[in-house]
């Protein structure tokens, strides 16, 4: 072990010991990448070998004066606004490995369901981390139209809310009240501290937070579609989200989305609701799930702005079911095969 002698301390000049530059810095920016794409479909999202991706929240703070006039980074919104078609999966396994795959795999957003799924706020934020790390975009989906859940859901930091069963006018101007802070709205304020503001680093939370999150009001009854073109049209109101499986139970035809009235109600609904966005201004995008019988090509032909094409826990189930399937129907090919041989020497023992 190497020991310091009076002799090499005295060679440690003061003027060759030199200290590292510290940069400093006013105050910081993130600054992101957006997508280059839009929807195409599936296969041709899936294929692509380079994926860039939108921001999980924008920042409105600067590294330097010099980047003060930096393209503001795109968000949900600001690409429904462009014409984009968005094409995004539902996570109801809560599972962060899943949700990181998702946004690694090219989706433009994810629901975190915590309606149906069965995670709660922990939960959540787990996902949350993992869909930031693949730079992606998180919707909640709360488990009721609440103020309670609301608050909680967004000082989260998602860049999208989903409230469900909007069933008029009224409870779609309550579900965009929680959104906002007073005087425009009810939502209560811990903003200095929740994630949502970068637990208070980004100082232009309050002035964007408004133009930055996408509010979606899911309608899934006949009495939601009777209103739904009151519903569209609330200012707030960014996106109506069409629940085929919980309108088809409301028809009584529960598990039959396919069938013909619920599919003619859904038109009806449809039309409903790009009728406000026809008038010029105001209105609401049209969202909704990809079904059997309605690919996402067909629903993007119809208006459809965001469309979610399957649920994480659905396509697990059948890359299971499907795997199993294929290995039980080698295993009895084999098993023939290797029976065919058996009787072939039987035969040609016995007739020797």
């Amino acid at each position: 072990m190497a020991t310091l002698t009076p002799s090499s301390v005295s060679s440690l000049r003061p003027e060759t010991l030199t200290r590292k530059p510290i940069l400093c810095f006013p105050s910081k920016t993130l600054i992101h990448l957006p997508k280059s794409y839009g929807f195409e479909s599936l296969s041709s999202v899936v294929n692509r070998k380079t994926l860039t991706t939108p921001p999980i929240r924008s920042s409105t703070t600067t590294i330097s004066e010099s980047l003060s006039t930096t393209t503001a980074p795109q968000t949900l919104k600001s690409r429904l606004k462009s014409g984009e078609t968005l094409y995004g999966l539902f996570l109801l396994s809560f599972s962060p490995t899943l949700a990181e795959i998702a946004g690694l795999s090219g989706y433009d957003f994810v629901v975190i369901d915590m309606e149906h799924g069965h995670g709660g706020i922990s939960e959540a934020l787990s996902c949350l981390h993992a869909l930031a790390a693949a730079r992606t975009p998180a919707i909640l989906r709360i488990p009721d139209t609440d103020a309670a859940w609301a608050k909680k859901a967004l000082d989260l930091g998602p860049q999208g809310i989903m409230f469900p069963m909007i069933e008029n006018a009224k409870m779609a101007k309550k579900a965009v009240s929680y959104c906002k802070f007073p005087p425009n709205g009810i939502r209560g304020s811990a903003h200095t501290v929740v994630r949502a503001s970068d637990y208070g680093i980004d100082n232009g939370y309050l002035s964007n937070y408004e133009d930055e999150l996408l509010i979606m009001c899911q309608v899934e009854s006949e009495e939601g579609v009777k209103k739904i073109e009151d519903i569209a049209a609330v200012d707030g109101v960014d996106c109506v989200q069409m629940g085929p499986l919980d309108l088809s139970a409301s028809m009584g035809y529960l598990w039959d989305p396919g069938n013909k009235k619920v599919r003619e109600m859904m038109k009806t609904a449809e039309k409903g609701v790009l009728k406000t966005t026809a008038k010029g201004s105001g209105g609401a995008f049209l969202s909704g799930f990809a079904m059997p019988h309605d690919r996402p090509e067909e629903m993007r032909s119809r208006g459809y702005h965001m469309i979610s094409g399957s649920v994480d826990i659905g396509l697990f189930r059948s890359a299971c079911v499907e795997d199993v399937k294929k290995f039980k129907m080698e295993a009895l090919a084999s098993d023939e095969d290797e029976d065919g041989i058996e009787d072939s020497k039987d035969e040609k023992y016995w007739s020797e």
